[in-house]
């Protein structure tokens, strides 16, 4: 009203009409500035609807965020992570377990790392595959570079079971009467059902003179299927081999392992099967839990001829490394026949393998054990290392030893009632078929 009385001061019109005009004119400017208004205020309720869309959306993308990015405290989550692998289950499960866990002041992020590359690995299925946490790995490498007692066998995993793949001859297992395929369901008090390979060894391994008690179930054992065996822990002394003539010309051979004094224990034997005037051979491998590649070959070269391959170890790129005979072919034209049983492993059965393939020499006695692999040990960072499975060995004409093990040519069972009365089928076997030859 101020500003049409300053406009209409000086007006020499009428009063009334002016006013009238004006008054008609001011109340259009109300109205326009009335609508400015509301088109301000509707401005700034809409800025306030964007503003609270855009911290409604912050906000439950934060909470929807990735669960990596929910885990704190823990460096290189992403890194060496496969392009097409989703890891999103993972770390949702992680967050939830620290947000969620009752007892969550408790939990050790480093033990859940351990597990969980325990579990990774364990997935593979290959028991020889195993994560060594630092405690274990510094236990692992004491006990190859070090002395220790123990009772005497080779142990090896079974369909997920700690088993006696064989008792070495005069060891405190085979004199407490552990046999070839004796499942070990508890040591001491521990059982083994959730224990790796070298967890189980670890476990038996002691101090010289103290005793282990060893859970044992085998099929032949009366009432519940189980006993127990108490073994007095000594230093174990491996025999090589051992010698004795069967009569008709048939000399025997008894190889119990491949060490570094196989190849020329092995040549002492053929030296006195030669001056002994036999022409036929036995080559017992039973209860042969193996040992050096390199032995396994050189036994093989006095019966196959030089540049025949022994051996293929074939690595996960298809690369395949080929061990050959070195020829030295005195045994190539005589007659021979292999014993083998479920003891018989690794460097064993490359070499029975090998001499069946390419001399077709027959295979008495029972399924190998079939444990034709090759591992690596690295050391990963923190003191922990990964003992993993790097390549497989396959018999000349290409039959995976690890996933089969070798089926004999003629099956011989030797059974409880044998083992009472001393008797053993397989080698009777073996020296008939010889007999025969």
């Amino acid at each position: 009203l101020r500003a049409f009385w300053i406009e209409n001061k000086n007006s020499h019109t009428d009063f009334t009409d002016s006013t009238e005009k004006h008054g008609f004119f001011l109340l259009n400017k109300i109205r326009v500035f009335r609508r400015r208004i509301r088109v301000q205020e509707w401005l700034f309720i809409a800025i306030l609807l964007i503003a609270a869309s855009f911290g409604g959306g912050v906000y439950v993308g934060y909470e929807r965020r990735p669960a990596i990015e929910k885990v704190k405290g823990v460096i290189s989550q992403e890194t060496a992570k496969p392009q097409e692998v989703d890891f999103s289950q993972f770390w949702e499960v992680w967050s939830r377990m620290e947000s969620k866990y009752v007892d969550r002041e408790n939990i050790d992020r480093k033990n859940l790392i351990y597990g969980s590359i325990s579990g990774l690995v364990k997935s593979l299925g290959d028991p020889y595959t195993v994560f060594l946490p630092p405690r274990e790995a510094k236990q692992f490498q004491e006990d190859v570079r070090g002395s220790f007692g123990g009772i005497g066998a080779e142990i090896g995993m079974r369909k997920d079971i700690l088993t006696i793949i064989a008792p070495l001859k005069g060891s405190p297992a085979e004199r407490a009467g552990l046999k070839a395929g004796d499942k070990i369901l508890k040591i001491n008090a521990t059982s083994t059902a959730d224990l790796t390979l070298e967890e189980g060894v670890s476990f038996i391994l002691g101090e010289i003179g103290t005793q282990v008690t060893l859970l044992i179930t085998r099929d032949d054992f009366d009432g519940d299927g189980v006993k127990e065996f108490a073994i007095t822990r000594e230093v174990i002394v491996i025999p090589v081999l051992d010698t004795a003539e069967k009569g008709d010309g048939i000399f025997y051979i008894h190889l119990y392992n491949f060490n570094e004094q196989s190849p020329r224990e092995f040549r002492n034997a053929i030296r006195e099967f030669l001056d002994s005037g036999s022409d036929k051979l036995i080559l017992d491998l039973r209860s042969n839990p193996g040992g050096f590649l390199d032995a396994s070959v050189d036994i093989a070269s006095w019966f196959i001829p030089a540049g025949e391959v022994v051996a293929r170890e074939r690595f996960a790129d298809g690369r395949e490394i080929i061990y050959r005979s070195s020829g030295r072919r005195l045994l190539e034209q005589t007659p021979t026949a292999i014993i083998i049983d479920q003891g018989s492993a690794s460097a064993s059965e490359i070499l029975a393998g090998a001499l069946r393939d390419i001399r077709g020499i027959t295979l008495v006695g029972e399924k190998t054990f079939g444990k034709g692999s090759v591992q690596q040990v690295d050391e990963l960072a923190g003191g922990a290392s990964l003992k993993i499975t790097i390549a497989k060995w396959l018999t000349p004409n290409g039959t995976s030893i690890s996933e089969k093990g070798l089926e004999p040519d003629i099956r011989v069972e030797v059974k409880k009632e044998d083992v009472e009365a001393g008797r053993d089928p397989q080698l009777d076997k073996a020296i008939e078929l010889l007999r025969s030859m």
